[in-house]
């Protein structure tokens, strides 16, 4: 099993965003800890999209990971994810070629199609359409990173001879990433060959579809490279057991009622397109899938117990030796290729969560090297 390669998972959430009343002087101060992430040995540095969403304040990603692309020099970086059902095609690809041209070849490009219904509603794009407009997103940036122009006609995007520039600096693309959850996703993921990520299901889960997904990419016969697998989990790290639980259970269980993610505004929106929220707030107006219920009983379980946080591996809570140890554990378990720690959660004060990322950087890495 080949090394596994540690990242840093940052979110702009309302609690972030409210650390200045100058959102600049928040940009920078996440910039510096990717300066200082990079220097500590963290290889990778992610954030998410969200578009008119409390779940995350980065709503132009590109320009804000160009700012960081400059400040960096080795560390790879990217979104994880990108919502594709919002974006111009086009524009996107020209963007990202552009921002993997300014960092030479470190972007690493993650997709995904959304699970808010109200983002969509607000956006006015169909929110029971979005498998369908992520498919024709991806396969136009595909080939406007890697043709001398685009002609596409889809159901939902029409371009004829389309000059995109520039190429992007990797040949003959940045890597792409594909978050997926449900069995029709790791299918799409294995057939296009695209690397996958996960961060809500547990362990054992998480462990039996990557081991699914592998066998499908497999049987699909794609050269190499060999796609990867990523892993997203919750990492709080104090001197002790003791302290690190202290610090982090009152940011690990928060319930979910009310959500900040569906406020009143959130919920009106929904409610004036005739969209029903689900037991998770997430799933509206539909029998929900298996794979939908369990994701919303870990939405629950989360909001009541902090051991179900750390017994089925959603968050990683302890000491040096301890974070070590439970990270050896997951990966015999799961088999990942990379894994980020989100440091970042509820409402946990900026100086601890500095010292949690400090102590991750000089005392875990090392083991992973």
């Amino acid at each position: 099993m080949e090394r596994m390669q540690i990242g840093l998972y940052d979110v702009f959430s309302p609690a972030v965003m409210a650390e200045s009343p100058v959102a600049a002087d928040v940009y920078d101060d996440h910039i510096r800890t990717a300066q200082e992430a990079e220097q500590m040995g963290y290889e990778y540095y992610f954030s998410i999209e969200h578009q008119t969403s409390a779940l995350s304040n980065l709503s132009a990603p590109n320009i804000y990971l160009t700012a960081l692309a400059r400040a960096t020099s080795v560390i790879r970086f990217g979104m994880m994810i990108y919502q594709l059902p919002f974006h111009q095609p086009i524009r996107l690809a020209q963007d990202t070629a552009m921002l993997d041209q300014l960092s030479r070849g470190r972007l690493e490009f993650g997709a995904g199609t959304g699970v808010s219904p109200h983002e969509f509603i607000r956006w006015n794009v169909p929110f029971e359409k979005r498998r369908k407009i992520s498919e024709e997103v991806l396969e136009i940036i595909l080939q406007a990173w890697t043709e001398q122009s685009v002609t596409f006609d889809g159901e939902f995007f029409k371009f004829i001879q389309v000059l995109t520039t520039p190429k992007p600096y990797q040949d003959p693309h940045p890597p792409v990433w594909f978050a997926a959850h449900s069995a029709a996703s790791f299918e799409y993921a294995a057939r296009m060959n695209f690397s996958v990520s996960q961060n809500i299901d547990t362990d054992p889960v998480v462990g039996e579809k990557f081991a699914n997904w592998r066998k499908l990419s497999e049987a699909y016969g794609h050269d190499d490279p060999k796609p990867k697998a990523f892993l997203t989990r919750h990492v709080h790290v104090a001197e002790t057991d003791e302290q690190a639980r202290a610090e982090a259970e009152p940011h690990l269980v928060m319930p979910r009622e009310p959500d900040p993610e569906f406020d009143d505004s959130g919920r009106d929106a929904m409610a004036r397109a005739g969209m029903a929220l689900g037991l998770d707030n997430r799933y509206a107006n539909h029998e929900p899938t298996p794979e939908q219920m369990e994701l919303q009983r870990i939405f629950r379980e989360r909001g009541r117990s902090y051991d179900f946080w750390v017994d089925n591996g959603i968050a990683i809570v302890g000491s040096p030796d301890t974070v070590t140890r439970k990270m050896m554990e997951q990966r015999d378990l799961i088999g990942h290729d990379v894994f980020c720690a989100h440091h970042v959660f509820g409402h946990m004060p900026r100086d601890t969560v500095k010292k949690s990322i400090d102590l991750f950087g000089k005392e875990v890495l090392p083991s992973f090297r």
